[in-house]
């Protein structure tokens, strides 16, 4: 029945997840509701949901556009089950635009596959990784997924490889112009952030513990079984799957290694989770397959974010 919904790409199905995405987001801001106190507050509040909408339409795009996926809404359900698993995500506005850019350079990086303006790809998504590392310092890791782009497609040509620092020329000399302006400390904020710890003890309850337990093995299950397909992808999508895992994995090390650690952090990993729990239910199989697992997801998601509250 519900795989049957979003089975096909339409207008209702995006409305219909756009409505649920809005009505949880709404759940969340009404547990606090300092925020109406000011317009200022409320023009952010309606900015951050309209950037988490363009997260999970940019994450749909990649998928589509890159053939990663088939004509079906599967790719924006997951995406948003998978945020449901973390409620206190919906108000972290730093960690939502890092993730929010850093989508953008993911699109640009599958997109090399083409080999169609590969210079431009490189240096926009090393331009969107440095922008995105201004808000969650770690992410600037996913550097290390440029390179291996570089590697899959353009390697030889050693003017992609200055690419990325030519970028991280420009992001530090307009950060710092920025900073000059408005009287912040830049180099305060790279020391205090460019912090390494490795430590899980942040549950201030038992629920968070479970939805971060939930979400691993849901995770695992995604992770592996798209390990068993990938020999049976396509070979001209063989690269951009791999891109896809890699991300997932430097999203995982940006969580174990972030000093303010969270359940929030393990944003980055949701979008490559719900293109590889796509890739996975759009294989065929028995229907009732399909069903038992979307139905397990949904129920574990709305469980998880309920008892977070």
């Amino acid at each position: 029945m519900i795989t049957s919904v979003f089975k096909k790409s339409t207008p209702i199905n995006l409305m219909l997840v756009v409505i649920l995405m809005l009505v949880f987001f709404f759940i969340t801001l009404f547990q606090d509701l300092s925020w109406t106190n000011s317009v200022i507050s409320i023009v952010k509040k309606g900015g951050l949901f309209f950037i988490l909408l363009g997260s999970i339409f940019v994450a749909n795009f990649i998928a589509k556009k890159n053939g990663l996926s088939k004509d079906s809404s599967y790719t924006i359900l997951f995406y948003f089950l998978f945020l449901l698993f973390f409620p206190s995500v919906l108000g972290n506005m730093n960690l939502i635009l890092s993730n929010f850019f850093i989508l953008l350079a993911l699109r640009r990086l599958i997109s090399l596959q083409s080999l169609k303006a590969s210079k431009e790809k490189i240096f926009d998504a090393s331009l969107w990784i440095f922008v995105a590392s201004l808000f969650h310092f770690w992410s600037i890791i996913y550097l290390v997924l440029v390179f291996i782009s570089i590697i899959f497609h353009v390697a030889r040509d050693y003017r992609n490889w200055v690419l990325p620092f030519i970028a991280f020329f420009a992001v530090g000399i307009i950060s710092l112009g920025v900073a000059l302006l408005f009287n912040k400390d830049v180099l305060g904020y790279v020391t205090d952030n460019a912090v390494i710890n490795f430590k899980i003890d942040y549950f201030t309850n038992n629920y968070q513990n479970l939805a971060f337990s939930i979400y691993a093995t849901v995770a695992l299950f995604f992770v592996v079984s798209m390990f068993l397909s990938l020999s049976s992808k396509p070979l001209l999508l063989n690269s951009s799957f791999k891109k896809i895992i890699a991300s997932f994995f430097i999203g995982i090390v940006i969580f174990a290694i972030s000093p303010n650690k969270s359940n929030d952090v393990l944003i980055y990993t949701i979008a490559p989770l719900a293109i590889m729990a796509t890739s996975h239910i759009e294989v065929k199989q028995l229907q009732l397959k399909q069903e038992l697992v979307l139905g397990i997801l949904i129920l574990c998601s709305f469980f998880a974010f309920f008892s977070q509250l």
